[in-house]
C-alpha cells in the first residue's frame, strides 16, 4: 500500500523559518514585459506562457546566444537557482538574496544553495552533485519545499490523494521513488498534473528547460496552476462490477470426491456468471445425489450475496445436473440479480460521493457504515414464508424488508464492492457475516443489529467466540 505524509507537517516545518512579517507582506509579481527576448520562443510552443511568465517575474533571462532553450536539460544547479530566487522573491522581493552566500571562485548555484540550505529548505543531500543533470525527482524536492503551506497550498489533496490510492493514476511514483512525498505535494498544489490523462511523472527522467518553466510559474502565478481533470466519480465508483466478479474463480472438476473439489467447482460456476453445473457419476444412488444437492447448496449460500438459496437435480446416464435457483423467484431471478447489484453499486457510491466513506478509513470503519447503513433502511419481514424473496438481497434493495439471509447476502455485497473479504455463517434457521477487517476475522449480525432503533452494535465485529455465545444464549 501507497503511503502518505500529511503535507500540514511539511507545511510546519517551513513556517517555523518564516519572519510572521514576511509572511504577510512577500508576494511575487511581473516586474518587466516580455518583448520577443527568445528567439526559439514561438506563439505555438509547449509552455509559451511559462515561459514568458518566467522571464517576466525576473526569474530567467535566457541563454547567452538570445535563446531560452526550451528542450534543453537542466542541471541540478540551475534548478537550485531558479528556487533560491523564488526563495528571496516570496522572503523579500528580492530574487538575488543569494549573493550574500557568494563565495569568490565558486559557481553561482553554490551561493543559491547554501541560502536555501541556511533557510532550513534543503540540507545536504544535493552537496557535490549541482553540476549533474536533474532528474524531473530532484527537481520536485527542490520546488516543494521552497514556499510555505499559505503561499501554495495543497488545494487538490483529497482528489489526488484518492487518484493515487487507486493505482491508476502518477502510477510511476511508488513508495520507492526518490522523493515521492515531494512529487505528490506538487500534483497537490496545482503545479503537476502528469504527462498524460494517468498523471504520468516520470520522475527519473531528466527534465527540460521548457518542462521546468512550467512548474516554476505555477509555484509564483496561481493563474497558471492546473487542477487534474480526472473523473472523480470513476475513482471510488464501483460501476461495472459484477456479482460474477466478486467471486474467486475457481476450478472445475468432472466429477469431484471431495467437499473442496465441490466447492471449487462452485466457484467456477459462480465467476462465470452461471447457475448450473454438470457432474459425471456413472453409478450414483438416490442417497448419493440428495448428499451432493446438500453439500452443494451448503456451499452456495455462503454467497448468500448470489441470490441462490435453492437447488434442483436431474441424473441420466451418469450427468448429474444441479441447477441453483431462488424460492420464489420463478424465471424472474436474473433480473433480480441484476436489479440487486446495481442498487448495491448505487449504495457504495453514493457513500463515497457524499464522504461519508473516504479512503482514509479502515476496513473496520467502512463495515461499520455500512452495518448501520442497513440497519437503518431494512425492516424485519416478518410475514415471510419459504418462498419470500425476502429470502435474497433483492428485498432489501428495493423494498427495504428482508429475513436473515437476505440482511447478511445484501451485507456481504456492500462489503465485497469495497474488496472486503467475507462469507456466511450458518446456525440452524439462522446466518450471519463472517468477515476479515485489517486482517482480523469477526463475526457480524446485521439481523440482529437491526432489533431496534438506533442499530444495535453489540452485534457488529464481534469475536467468533462473542458470536457463538451470544448465538447459544438467544438461540436457547
Amino acid at each position: 500500500m501507497k503511503k502518505k505524509i500529511p503535507a500540514l507537517l511539511l507545511a510546519l516545518s517551513l513556517l517555523l523559518t518564516i519572519p510572521a512579517q514576511a509572511v504577510l507582506e512577500a508576494g511575487f509579481s511581473r516586474q518587466r514585459s516580455y518583448a520577443g527576448e527568445f528567439s526559439d520562443l514561438k506563439a505555438d510552443s509547449p509552455f509559451y506562457d511559462n515561459v514568458i511568465a518566467l522571464y517576466e517575474y525576473g526569474l530567467a533571462n535566457g541563454k547567452a546566444n538570445g535563446t531560452f532553450g526550451l528542450q534543453d536539460p537542466l542541471t541540478v544547479g540551475q534548478v537550485v537557482i531558479f528556487a533560491g530566487r523564488i526563495r528571496g522573491s516570496y522572503r523579500t522581493g528580492n530574487p538575488e538574496e543569494a549573493a550574500a552566500y557568494r563565495q569568490e571562485g565558486a559557481p553561482e548555484a553554490q551561493a543559491h544553495l547554501r541560502y536555501l540550505q541556511a533557510e532550513g529548505v534543503l540540507g545536504a543531500e544535493l552537496d557535490g552533485i549541482l553540476s549533474q543533470a536533474a532528474s524531473r525527482a530532484q527537481v520536485a524536492h527542490v520546488l516543494a519545499r521552497v514556499l510555505p503551506e499559505e503561499a501554495l497550498p495543497s488545494v487538490h489533496s483529497e482528489l489526488v490523494d484518492a487518484a493515487y490510492a487507486t493505482g491508476r493514476y502518477i502510477a510511476d511514483v511508488t513508495g520507492d521513488t526518490p522523493y515521492a512525498q515531494d512529487i505528490l505535494d506538487l500534483y497537490r498544489k496545482g503545479v503537476c498534473v502528469g504527462s498524460d490523462a494517468a498523471g504520468t511523472f516520470l520522475p527519473g527522467e531528466p527534465i527540460t528547460r521548457g518542462a521546468a518553466a512550467a512548474m516554476i510559474t505555477r509555484m509564483v502565478d496561481p493563474a497558471l496552476r492546473l487542477q487534474p481533470q480526472w473523473d472523480a466519480t470513476r475513482l471510488y465508483s464501483a460501476a461495472g462490477a459484477t456479482l460474477a466478479s466478486l467471486v474467486e474463480p475457481g476450478t472445475y472438476a468432472v466429477s469431484p470426491s471431495t467437499e473442496k473439489e465441490l466447492e471449487e467447482s462452485i466457484r467456477y460456476m459462480l465467476s462465470r456468471g452461471e447457475n448450473q453445473l454438470v457432474f459425471y457419476y456413472p453409478s450414483v444412488s438416490d442417497d448419493e445425489a440428495r448428499q451432493l444437492m446438500n453439500q452443494a447448496l451448503s456451499i452456495v449460500k455462503d454467497y448468500c450475496e448470489q441470490s441462490y438459496n435453492e437447488v434442483h437435480c436431474t441424473r441420466s446416464a451418469g450427468i448429474v445436473t444441479l441447477s441453483f435457483t431462488a424460492a420464489g423467484a420463478g424465471g424472474n431471478l436474473e433480473s433480480y440479480r441484476t436489479a440487486t447489484m446495481e442498487a448495491a453499486i448505487a449504495v457504495h457510491d453514493q457513500l463515497w460521493e457524499n464522504g461519508t466513506i473516504h479512503e482514509g478509513m479502515t476496513e473496520m470503519e467502512k463495515a461499520r457504515v455500512y452495518f448501520g447503513w442497513i440497519c437503518d433502511n431494512c425492516t424485519y419481514d416478518y410475514q415471510a414464508g419459504n418462498n419470500s424473496l425476502s429470502h435474497i438481497p433483492y428485498t432489501l434493495f428495493t423494498k427495504g424488508t428482508a429475513v436473515c439471509d437476505g440482511y447478511t447476502g445484501a451485507y456481504n455485497l456492500l462489503l465485497k464492492l469495497e474488496g472486503i473479504a467475507c462469507s456466511s455463517y450458518i446456525s440452524g434457521d439462522h446466518i450471519w457475516t463472517v468477515a476479515t477487517l485489517d486482517g482480523v476475522e469477526y463475526h457480524i449480525d446485521t439481523t440482529w443489529g437491526d432489533s431496534g432503533r438506533p442499530a444495535d452494535y453489540q452485534y457488529f465485529a464481534m469475536t467468533p467466540q462473542q458470536s457463538l455465545d451470544i448465538h447459544a444464549r438467544r438461540a436457547g
